[in-house]
């Protein structure tokens, strides 16, 4: 029987906040028991990476963008899940975006910040709303 990780000593997980033509990109992630999720492409920080690489690569692999210069906008443990989260915003973008990972994602969309609450409907991380509502209400 393997023991699991505590969730203290577990890779933080890199969120890529990225921002093109006024509005966010969102991903539906694939949940355990089929319940799907809005939220930001993202993944563990490998051990010889920094966030910012870590959210551009989980971006890329997950979607195919290539995305640059992210700076980070804060980090938390997550309330719902214990792990620790460091989101990255990142505005410059170089590809189209779609579903590459498909075993772990449904779909993705450009999300306006009028659409934000009906995509997830409570504020995110507060450094993450104050960035989306400065960038996204231009």
């Amino acid at each position: 029987m393997s023991e699991q990780t505590p969730d203290d000593q577990r890779p933080p997980i890199a969120a890529a906040v990225v921002i093109q033509d006024g509005a966010v990109l969102l991903v539906r992630r694939r949940i355990k028991e089929g319940s799907l999720s809005w939220q930001f492409p993202a993944g563990e920080v490998e051990a010889d990476e920094s966030p910012e690489s870590a959210a551009a690569r989980e971006a890329n692999e997950e979607t195919g963008i290539t995305v640059v210069n992210g700076k980070k906008l804060g980090e938390r443990v997550h309330p719902n899940t214990g792990r620790t989260m460091i989101y990255v915003a990142f505005d410059s973008v170089e590809g189209e975006a779609s579903v590459v990972d498909d075993d772990e994602l449904d779909s993705l969309a450009w999300v306006k910040h009028s659409e934000l609450t009906s995509y997830v409907p409570y504020p995110f991380f507060e450094p993450v709303q104050r960035h989306l509502d400065r960038i996204l209400s231009k």
